[in-house]
This record gives structure tokens, C-alpha cells and sequence, in this order.
């Protein structure tokens, strides 16, 4: 049977700091909520350590009855308490914890294909929309900047749709990723305004396509970029929306691939 917590709980106050980048970095765990996510990670293989859930959503759920016989710990919660671990205006009644997993940038490129990274975004929405896209377009891996947005924030993993359990995530500085890249013989491109057009080129077999950030684009990350690509457009608008733009470059990548 499933435990029962109050908002006060030792493991309530763990679970919410989860909502923090410190919580997530020193714990080495993350949370996300909702049925949807929950079978997206169950899908994907995703260890999960603990379930939080009030009893309404306990009892309508069979993800987590199978879980809970398999031995996952199963916590029961009022509504008051889902609301305190839960970021959303209206909590879903469903929080999973799960360790956090991440790739060292030496083995970013061990395989063909192309890896997409985020040139420090600071933008949860735009960063879970690309790995959404990265994984359509059959990206690898995805790389975070170290100094933008955490790759396991509610909100890029609810934005990305079950994409951030699934790609082979990184948190790296631009030398430790263009040192990776020069080991295996890959090359980074990044998007920038002023770069060649995007729709001319064919990609490497091994390849970094960089995406830069919202209003400070490429920054470090430029120095590191063999090439400079722009995406070349009809109307009177300067620049794109980092996710939108990154999402065309992936396709464009997706089709001339070497």
C-alpha cells in the first residue's frame, strides 16, 4: 500500500526543491508531473525512483499500479501538498522523480549524425521545443550550454514531449564540445544572420549544429563554429524565434545529411 505524506514531509520538502537548479544539481535527481509525461518516461525506459500522487490520481492511473508492483515507492498526497512540489497553476496529481543522466562531451560525436546545441538559451519553452524537434529530425544528442537553462527544468522536459528521456543529454563550455568534435572529425556550424545560406549546404557525416542565444546569439560558442549558417527568408522580419529557427536548421540537416 502506498504511503501517506503531509505538506510537511522531510521527502515533500526534497521533491520541491526539485523545482530549483541547485536542488536538481545536488540531489542528481529531477521531477516532472503529469500521466502523459509518466508514460512518455515509462516508453523510454526511465528508472523511476518515486511516484507522489493525490488519491484521484492514484486510483485512475495504470502506470502507476505497475509501478507499484514492481516496487516503485508510491506516495499518497492531498491537494494542498501536490500543489507545493508541482510548478504548474493546476497541478496534474501526478509527480515522478528519476535520477538525472548525462553524457561527458567526449562521447558526443561516437556515432554519425548530427547533434544539436543550445549556445547557452536561457528560454525553458524554446529549449524543449528544440530537443522535440531534434529528436523528429533524428538528431543524436543534445548539448546545454552550461551557462543557459538546465536541461531537466519542468519545462524543458514538458515542452519536449518525452524527447528529453530519449536523446543522450550534455551540459558542456564550448572547448570541452569543439574538443570532442575535432576528435572524431566532426564540424560545428552554428545559425547566425549573417552566415551562408543554410538551404546550400549538405552536411557531414558528423556534425554540431549551433544554436544561439535568443538576444546575445552565437557569443562563445561563435569561435568554436567552423561555418556560419543563416536561414534566408522573403519577408521584412530581422530574425526568428531561436526555436523556430533551430527547428528549420534541423530539418534542412535532416535532408542533406552526407
Amino acid at each position: 500500500m502506498p504511503a501517506r505524506l503531509g505538506a510537511h514531509a522531510d521527502r515533500i520538502g526534497e521533491v520541491r526543491d526539485l523545482l530549483t537548479v541547485r536542488g536538481r544539481r545536488e540531489q542528481q535527481r529531477f521531477a516532472f508531473e503529469g500521466a502523459t509525461l509518466l508514460d512518455e518516461a515509462l516508453r523510454s525506459g526511465v528508472a523511476i525512483e518515486s511516484i507522489y500522487a493525490t488519491e484521484a490520481s492514484y486510483e485512475a492511473s495504470p502506470a502507476i499500479g505497475a509501478l507499484e508492483r514492481d516496487g516503485t515507492q508510491i506516495y499518497l498526497v492531498d491537494d494542498r501538498t501536490a500543489a507545493k512540489i508541482s510548478d504548474l497553476q493546476t497541478p496534474t496529481g501526478i509527480v515522478a522523480v528519476a535520477p538525472i543522466v548525462l553524457r561527458p562531451a567526449q562521447d558526443l560525436f561516437e556515432t554519425p549524425g548530427l547533434v544539436l546545441i543550445l549556445a547557452d538559451l536561457n528560454d525553458p519553452g524554446n529549449a524543449g521545443t528544440l530537443l522535440r524537434s531534434a529528436e523528429a529530425f533524428g538528431a543524436t544528442a543534445a548539448v546545454f550550454g552550461r551557462f543557459g537553462v538546465d536541461p531537466h527544468h519542468p519545462k524543458v522536459v514538458r515542452g519536449s514531449m518525452g524527447a528529453a528521456f530519449r536523446l543522450r543529454l550534455c551540459v558542456a563550455e564550448a572547448p570541452a564540445v569543439s574538443a570532442a568534435a575535432r576528435a572524431r572529425g566532426a564540424l560545428l556550424w552554428g545559425l547566425d544572420a549573417s552566415g551562408e545560406p543554410l538551404q546550400h549546404q549538405h552536411f557531414p557525416e558528423r556534425a554540431g549544429l549551433v544554436v544561439g542565444h535568443e538576444r546575445r546569439g552565437l557569443g562563445a560558442w561563435g569561435d568554436v563554429c567552423a561555418r556560419r549558417l543563416a536561414i534566408q527568408m522573403r519577408g521584412s522580419g530581422e530574425s526568428l524565434n531561436a526555436a523556430v529557427a533551430g527547428s528549420i536548421a534541423l530539418y534542412a540537416a535532416s535532408l542533406t545529411t552526407e
